[in-house]
């Protein structure tokens, strides 16, 4: 078996990014979802209810554009050091 690990590379660079890029969603739903709580800690306010004020169409776009912007930050970042 005489496989060459450079045809593994751009997979792996594909993989690196999404993993890198879903962290940073991650960490974005996280903080709305503290946000959520600290902010507007009303009576019987349910983890649910919070979960679906969180989770919108707008959010979801903010916190991909954000995700896009900070790996290409990190990887510019990370060539240039």
């Amino acid at each position: 078996m005489n496989s060459d690990p450079r045809d593994r590379r751009p997979l792996a660079r594909i993989g690196r990014a999404l993993i890198e890029v879903a962290f940073i969603i991650f960490l974005y739903y996280s903080n709305l979802l503290m946000g959520e709580f600290t902010v507007t800690s009303g009576h019987g306010k349910t983890l649910a209810f919070a979960v679906s004020d969180i989770f919108t169409v707008t959010n979801f776009s903010i916190g991909m554009i954000s995700a896009l912007i900070g790996f290409a930050v990190f990887h510019s970042l990370r060539k240039w050091l």
